[in-house]
């Protein structure tokens, strides 16, 4: 009876342990990521025929995802390239009016994204765009996380990341879509509202002109 007593305390606070280290994983995790996760967002001017790129510097395994959008100017159309610090293209797009692109760097250091208008001779572009950076999530070096269940426990919470990156991301979109459907909206309104005002001038002018003309009729059948 005490055997069977001691296996299942000790099974016990086994388990419990296991979900406290889990516990304090997962929430060191989402620490993590709220403080130490990279975001840039910023509305770039793109002239006809003109190429800007960018630059980020990252380490082996770190996450890197690339959003963007073409907020005015011509067909909504852009060229997008990411290139590798050993010249090698990641990625590359062309006539694309938005997307989302992640990747996971495969060697150090520097990264380089580029936005080209070339194919345009006249119109140039507005683009946002926003880039994520976040690296990966290890237990190496803490003694007391260091055990069979820490590759599975790594994996759990570098999922986890990803996930909430992928929210982050998500709603992030989702906010620049909605900004650019409330620009296009607004302008159409107004467009219509001053369609509107013109048929309403073009209008008042053929009934004045139409009662003048009608007006100087009959008075010229009086005279004759």
């Amino acid at each position: 009876m005490n055997l069977c007593f001691d296996d299942c305390a000790i099974q016990f606070y086994s388990s419990f342990y296991y979900f406290r280290m889990m516990f304090k994983l997962i929430f060191f995790a989402v620490l993590n990521f709220i403080l130490n996760s990279t975001v840039l967002g910023v509305y770039i001017n793109i002239d006809a025929n003109e190429e800007q790129c960018f630059l980020e510097r990252a380490t082996t395994g770190t996450k890197m995802n690339l959003m963007f959008e073409v907020v005015e100017g011509g067909f909504l159309d852009i060229d997008v390239k990411i290139v590798g610090p050993d010249n090698k293209e990641v990625y590359r797009g062309e006539r694309e009016s938005s997307g989302k692109f992640a990747f996971s760097a495969h060697i150090d250091g520097v990264y380089t994204y580029c936005f080209s208008n070339r194919m345009s001779t006249l119109t140039p572009k507005v683009v946002l765009f926003t880039m994520h950076l976040i690296e990966a999530y290890k237990t190496t070096g803490n003694p007391e996380a260091e055990n069979a269940n820490s590759p599975k426990l790594d994996d759990m919470v570098n999922e986890l990341r990803s996930a909430l990156l992928s929210v982050k991301q998500e709603q992030e979109y989702m906010q620049v879509r909605q900004k650019i459907h409330r620009a296009i909206n607004e302008s159409t309104n107004s467009r219509v509202v001053m369609w509107a005002v013109f048929e309403a001038f073009v209008l008042v002018a053929m009934t004045a002109g139409q009662i003048f003309y009608l007006k100087r009729f009959f008075e010229i059948r009086r005279v004759v």
